[in-house]
């Protein structure tokens, strides 16, 4: 995974932000499944340590972490909270 800006992010129209902390052992986990839906999907999903950014906490209402943003083509956020499985998450980037 790419780290980024959230600044970047918005600037760039990025379509996936993973938001995490590095101290998290869910966001450990989360990044792990993550990482092999970069392999299926041959793109890099952009990350930002929450800690580095209570701009967009604030702004995109980030309830917790790991948090996944998913931006669709109108510009709206979908956020996912419960990583459950890889499918899963493939199945909601692609829709996205």
């Amino acid at each position: 995974m790419i780290e980024t800006t959230y600044a970047d992010w918005k600037q760039e129209q990025m379509k996936w932000l993973y938001i995490y902390t590095p101290m998290c052992g869910t966001c450990q986990v989360a990044s792990k499944m993550l990482t092999v839906c970069e392999e299926v999907l041959q793109q890099p999903i952009p990350q930002l340590n929450a800690n580095y950014a209570p701009e967009l906490m604030h702004e995109e209402q980030i309830e917790s972490v790991p948090c996944l943003l998913l931006r669709n083509d109108q510009g709206e956020y979908l956020k996912i909270y419960a990583f459950q499985s890889v499918p899963y998450l493939l199945e909601q980037m692609n829709e996205t």
